[in-house]
């Protein structure tokens, strides 16, 4: 592009011209993307249609041969006529049962089920970040170093990766099983459901509880399951539970998806997501777990999970778990005399896996970015399973406030990352674009405060965006109140497209505004985001908001008590979406996710809320400080 000059060589495009250019393609991108709505709505709607022709063919079949053969009266002719599994989908099985296949199969007459709505997923982009005057990493940052094999390296650019990163879209993470992997769902972050829910009552309905523990440390109690605290769920191929140590009855339930729940208690619980029973016994192990927990995105039984406090087995550390015989492969992380943190070595994100090179990515809270060549040997058929890591590359920084006592080093939150790069917060109000084939900075933003919540991914006609807000600390800023933005984040080049601004307060000890993750909307709530704020009213309330993508504005607000739990967005087939919710008083809120109307409320009584719920189908789980995980059914 570009017009040309005298001497035959192209003139570089005007700013003007590039954001032209950009436009063109932006909306280019939008026609596009409405173009294969109506393809698959089509699609859908023919495919529906086919189903029932089918299924009157059959049944008009049937009625014949009845007929024909004299073994049936007209009083018998009027029942209820059926047809077996295998003469129709199993989706329209699925749907009838309204429990996606996980129940037995009801005697049926007609399928008027549509087939199921495409899977949400997003167009690979090009993508090249760079830093803008305003986001260049030495703004904001003194140096950053990298350790590889045990020595620390003089020159960065003598670190040669034994890889080459290119994680997919967010919807492509772990897409070969069947479960969900990690926290917000994928490397996104921006999805903790499985399928759909198809709400009829929109309404909760309370299944099971099971108790959980407490672990006590240096005159603090753990309970329960905190903040994040999502439960993470697999339904494993027949194949590997025979290897598994699941109780008998698990490993004959072709139909068992396994809730794995690391918990503030020590123990790593193990439950059976319909009936809530135990599939084996809880994984003692002697830490507590405030973060989800990571699954292996290729399906083998592996856990990733890190401490978030020391306790009578020693310093916090993360654990790589062989969920065939839950042992303990590997270790790592504690007192790393890498960081520049000091003694601290906290754990509380979620690890992503990059399959391709067979490296886990880890954030800790000491400061240290922690990537490991895994080495993984799995065997299916003997049952064996083994990590032996090496390359373990580790990358930490220093910003430039990092020195001052308020502003702190490390990374509590779970990293996003697309392609080659990962995007993640730091306790000191730092944004951060890494290089992770290179472990450089390419940009860097101010978001003021420690970040609790993890920057969410987005790809919005064509372009890659993030969205992100903050805690506020008592002090940092202010005394008593200062002002909290929810922010949307140009993923290009760092710069911010909006703000949405709430005036928070916070107390000694527990900070206000966000604690949360930002759930991002798709279907038909694409052009949503759903935060909830903290403190925003006084020192104990708190509201969840709807923000329009594009403008950032309020389009609507739910209030209810603090809140660390992250939100989550349910869908049925047709594309409408639901949002559900957890405030720390102990309720549940199931509303509408266009208009914020309240559909339902679960009160969980005098208990304390904070951990994050993920959804399966129509199940969904969440675990309270209150020492109870809860199965609900979403109907």
């Amino acid at each position: 592009m570009g017009e040309r000059t005298s001497s035959g060589r192209k003139r570089p495009l005007t700013e003007r011209e590039k954001a032209r250019l950009r436009e063109k393609k932006r909306l280019a991108a939008k026609r596009a993307r409405q173009q294969q709505v109506r393809k698959y709505r089509l699609i859908a709607v023919c495919a529906g249609a086919l189903i029932i022709l089918i299924a009157v063919i059959i049944l008009s079949a049937g009625r014949k041969a009845k007929t024909d053969s004299g073994n049936a009266s007209r009083q018998e002719a009027s029942r209820t006529e059926t047809t077996s599994a295998g003469e129709i989908s199993a989706s329209a099985l699925s749907a009838l049962s309204g429990a996606s296949g996980t129940e037995s199969v009801p005697e049926v007459t007609i399928i008027t089920t549509a087939p199921a709505a495409p899977k949400w997923t997003e167009e690979e982009i090009d993508f090249s970040p760079y830093a803008t005057e305003e986001t260049k990493p030495t703004v904001l940052m003194d140096y950053s170093e990298i350790q590889y094999n045990g020595e620390t390296l003089e020159d960065k650019s003598l670190y040669e990766p034994w890889y080459s990163m290119n994680f997919k879209t967010g919807s492509h993470y772990a897409e070969d099983v069947d479960g969900i992997v990690t926290f917000r769902g994928n490397s996104f972050r921006d999805d903790p459901t499985r399928g759909f829910v198809n709400l009829t009552e929109n309404r909760f309905n309370h299944i099971w509880t099971k108790e959980t523990g407490v672990l006590e440390y240096n005159d603090r109690i753990w309970s329960g399951n905190g903040w994040t605290g999502q439960p993470l769920m697999m339904r494993w191929p027949s194949e590997v539970k025979q290897h598994m140590n699941l109780y008998e009855e698990a490993k004959a339930d072709d139909d068992l998806v396994e809730v794995i729940y690391a918990s503030m208690d020590g123990y790593i619980h193990f439950f059976n997501l319909k009936t809530g029973d135990r599939t084996r016994d809880p994984m003692y192990v002697g830490w507590t777990f405030k973060g989800a927990g990571a699954l292996d995105p290729r399906g083998l039984p592996i856990l990733y999970v890190g401490a978030g406090y020391n306790s009578n087995e020693g310093v916090a550390r993360v654990l790589i778990i062989n969920l065939l015989d839950c042992s303990v492969m590997y270790t790592f992380g504690n007192e790393d005399s890498f960081s520049l943190r000091g003694s601290l070595s906290f754990f509380d994100s979620s690890a992503l896996v990059d399959a391709g090179s067979d490296t886990l990515i880890y954030p800790g809270e000491n400061g240290i970015l922690y990537m490991l060549h895994l080495n993984t040997s799995y065997d299916e058929e003997a049952g064996t399973l083994s990590v032996n890591p090496d390359k373990i590359a580790k990358w930490h920084y220093m910003g430039k406030r990092s020195g001052e006592e308020s502003y702190w080093l490390g990374m509590e939150d779970s990293a996003a990352v697309y392609k080659n790069y990962c995007f993640v917060c730091d306790n000191g109000g730092h944004m951060m674009c890494i290089d992770l084939n290179t472990l450089t900075f390419v940009w860097v933003q101010d978001i003021l405060d420690d970040s609790n919540g993890s920057p969410v991914l987005s790809i919005e006609d064509g372009h890659l965006y993030l969205y992100i807000s903050t805690s506020f600390h008592l002090g940092w800023r202010s005394d008593s109140s200062a002002t909290v933005p929810i922010w949307k984040i140009d993923a290009e080049n760092g710069t911010v497209v909006w703000h949405q601004d709430y005036e928070c307060y916070s107390i000694d000890g527990l900070s206000g505004g966000v604690q949360s993750t930002i759930a991002c909307g798709k279907y038909g709530l694409e052009d949503y985001i759903y935060c909830t704020v903290s403190m925003t009213m006084n020192d104990s309330g708190g509201v969840c908001v709807c923000l329009n993508k594009e403008t950032g504005e309020a389009v609507w607000e739910h209030e209810a008590s603090y809140a660390w739990s992250s939100p989550v967005c349910v869908y049925n087939e047709d594309g409408s979406g639901s949002l559900v919710y957890c405030a720390s008083a102990g309720k549940m809120y199931l509303l509408n996710g266009m208009t914020g109307e309240t559909k339902d409320t679960y009160d969980f009584g005098e208990v304390t809320l904070e951990a994050s719920p993920a959804v399966y189908e129509n199940y969904l789980v969440v675990g309270t400080r209150d020492c109870e995980v809860c199965g609900f059914r979403l109907e």
